[in-house]
């Protein structure tokens, strides 16, 4: 990073919570997968700044824990050098097993209520310029979690009025439209990532579906126009250019606004194994690729992840969107 970019952080409120004995007991008893030896480009420096030692001590003193840890994130050094970090609400424990994904699986404990307001008093005593919020999936509940990321927006709306809002959601399969009502919410961002190519689910995102993740995108826009979209992509599972290539079209097909792809990293041996690293290169050309087919945004490189300089790049996205219309307004040459 370079410059002043605009305070982020996401934190999770686990205190309450003890750890399981095992983070993914339905992967104890899979075969181990081979770990290839990660590239130049992928390693990252110890975090040793004052502005990491700042944010540890404070996410420490207010007994919180954050999704960077949880999903072992590469960028985590240079985020807390910045005081950056990034909010899962929810718990920490999924209902889900993808395969490429570090947070605990197994059966959550039930929704803490007073979240919200925690939430939203700790975005407003950091000064948060933008905020992120994700969450574990949460199909044990009948709206999926959509009502708890829903009173979370409006907590820190009311706390922080200033505060752009991001927020990373599931894909409320079998929900019965308890989307609308996040949606209705009008988060600045709607992000829900799609990960992989539609070839690669089963082994990958087994308890997902690739065109209702699609569609649950193309919703957000044929509700709420105005309301930016954001999806990311992993590479490295043994997808194709051209898969790639085409997933770009199924997105902007659906509105989407900002695409992120980034490399996959294998958490565990027990997680799906590295087909290959992906180069700087070719990440320059997907990025080239994207914005030719008309994405606002595009992040792409191989430490790219969903939450990475998401202040900065809302900045960009929105200004891009005033462009964009100020062109479209202007008179023909």
């Amino acid at each position: 990073m370079k410059g002043h970019f605009p305070a982020m952080a996401t934190l999770i409120d686990t205190t309450s919570q003890p750890r399981r004995q095992h983070r993914h007991p339905e992967k104890r008893n899979r075969p181990d997968t081979p770990v290839l030896r990660k590239p130049d480009w992928i390693r990252v420096k110890a975090p040793v700044g004052k502005g990491y030692l700042e944010t540890r001590e404070i996410v420490k003193s207010k007994g919180l824990v954050t999704v960077c840890e949880e999903a072992g994130c590469p960028n985590m050094g240079e985020c807390w050098e910045k005081k950056h970090a990034t909010m899962m609400i929810m718990g920490e424990t999924c209902t889900r097993a993808c395969s490429f994904c570090n947070v605990s699986t197994g059966k959550p404990l039930a929704l803490d209520s007073d979240e919200p307001r925690r939430v939203a008093e700790a975005v407003a005593q950091m000064g948060l310029e933008h905020v992120v919020i994700t969450s574990v999936d949460r199909d044990d509940l009948e709206d999926g979690g959509a009502v708890h990321f829903v009173q979370t927006i409006e907590a820190i709306r009311a706390a922080s009025p200033g505060t752009t809002i991001e927020i990373l959601t599931p894909d409320f399969l079998r929900k019965d439209g308890w989307e609308n009502r996040v949606i209705d919410a009008k988060p600045d961002v709607f992000n829900h990532n799609l990960e992989t190519v539609p070839r690669l689910y089963l082994p990958i995102r087994p308890g997902a579906r690739y065109y209702h993740s699609l569609r649950l995108l193309e919703r957000v826009k044929q509700r709420d126009p105005a309301q930016f979209t954001k999806s990311g992509l992993m590479v490295g599972l043994g997808e194709t250019r051209e898969e790639v290539m085409q997933v770009m079209d199924d997105m902007r097909s659906a509105g989407i606004d900002f695409l992120t792809i980034g490399q996959y990293l294998q958490p565990t041996r027990k997680h799906a194994a590295v087909d290959r690293f992906v180069t700087p290169d070719e990440f320059a050309s997907y990025e080239e690729i994207a914005r030719s087919k008309g994405f606002l945004m595009v992040s792409a490189s191989p430490l790219t992840r969903s939450s990475y300089h998401a202040g900065e790049d809302f900045a960009k996205l929105r200004a891009a969107r005033e462009a964009q219309l100020s062109g479209a307004g202007a008179p023909a040459a």
